[in-house]
């Protein structure tokens, strides 16, 4: 098949690099991928085999999604709007794709429905469409946001939730109607490979919070924690090189401050404890890694998603969660000290959602030839 993933990250980098494990998988199969990123360009994710086209870049100005930024700060203009969209629709046009993946839309990125609802128009009729989706969407906050999500839906052969229904099931998160349950198919966790986990954690406390800007308060707390507990070594993987040089500068001695790593996922599997937020691919990489973790989910602008993740998560062996209204430093020690003593045992089940859809959808489309 000739697949087109089209993503746009706004805030964090978590849409793309879910994106991106499922095109691997695509590529893994045999497939030819074009992914196209709208967000701004992320240097340390591995595109290695993959298409990968970058769009005029847009991110949001913090949790307003609907004010957006190109890439020097300046609000992104319609001429800027208008080239995406141009560029968008050429890159469809030349890939001859057989299927074609929104991610997030149209549950979200309805700043972007211009160029969405331009590409699903050219697309409709000479590919097969589908939407791609985590386990948890941010609630519609009113009942037009929804129905608009319902009459794009019309577009779509099938929506893909990246969840184990087991664990968390769409309508935890979205009002699903009769005709979205139909088209509903869910993959299971869409997670990078198996990690080759060992018992031997003794690594730094690490601390994270996502490709993203925010986080800052995770970052103040465990500072603040880390100088209470100087028998322990920590180390922070954190973006933006003013937000590293504030923090190097207040650091103490048994704390380190580093930009996000390719080999995160390694220091996770020997670490001590990790104290992150609850992100899609973070929770991700915690549970296959076995880590005691400390989840702090992202609440700024009314955020929902992360708290009902963590929640989910919250009574598990070895996990503590802290809101943001209860995190301080004393909180915190007390928390990372606490899932220390404690072993949760790896997840393996439920892992191989981006296998799993890409043999879904070549099922998909191998009973529509049949149909037809």
């Amino acid at each position: 098949m000739r697949v087109m993933i089209v993503v746009t990250h706004l805030l964090g980098t978590g849409h793309l690099a879910r994106a991106l494990t499922l095109a691997r998988a695509f590529v893994d199969g045999g497939h030819a991928v074009t992914l196209v990123s709208g967000g701004r360009p992320v240097p340390h994710l591995d595109t290695a085999g993959i298409r990968y086209v970058q769009l005029p870049s847009v991110a949001s100005d913090g949790t307003d999604f609907s004010r957006l930024l190109t890439s020097d700060g300046t609000v992104a203009d319609a001429t800027h709007m208008a080239k995406r969209k141009t560029a968008l629709l050429s890159i469809f046009g030349s890939t001859s794709a057989d299927v074609l993946i929104t991610e997030l839309f149209p549950f979200g990125r309805r700043s972007l429905r211009d160029e969405f609802q331009a590409l699903l128009h050219a697309a409709h009729g000479q590919c097969r469409i589908f939407a791609s989706v985590r386990d948890i969407l941010a609630p519609p906050s009113t009942a037009r946001k929804a129905a608009f999500a319902e009459d794009m839906i019309a577009f779509y052969d099938g929506v893909l939730v990246h969840s184990d229904p087991n664990v968390i099931t769409l309508d935890q998160s979205w009002p699903v109607s009769t005709e979205l349950a139909a088209k509903l198919h869910y993959t299971g966790f869409v997670a990078p490979a198996p990690l080759h986990v060992t018992t031997q954690r003794n690594g730094p406390i690490l601390v994270s919070a996502g490709g993203g800007v925010v986080g800052n308060a995770v970052f103040d707390a465990a500072l603040k924690a880390a100088r209470e507990m100087p028998d322990l070594e920590w180390l922070f993987c954190v973006t933006g090189e003013n937000r590293r040089r504030s923090l190097k500068s207040h650091a103490p001695q048994n704390v380190c401050v580093e930009g996000l790593r390719s080999d995160f996922r390694d220091l996770l599997i020997a670490a001590r404890a990790s104290v992150s937020m609850c992100g899609y691919n973070t929770a991700l990489d915690v549970l296959q890694s076995g880590v005691p973790a400390v989840i702090i989910p992202f609440e700024e602008g009314g955020e929902e998603e992360q708290t009902l993740r963590a929640r989910a998560l919250a009574d598990l062996p070895a996990m503590r969660v802290i809101t943001n209204e209860n995190l301080r430093a004393d909180s915190l020690r007390a928390a990372v000290t606490d899932v220390m003593l404690e072993v949760r045992a790896p997840r393996i089940t439920g892992m191989d959602g981006a296998s799993e859809t890409v043999q879904l959808v070549a099922k998909l489309m191998d009973a529509n030839r049949v149909a037809h």
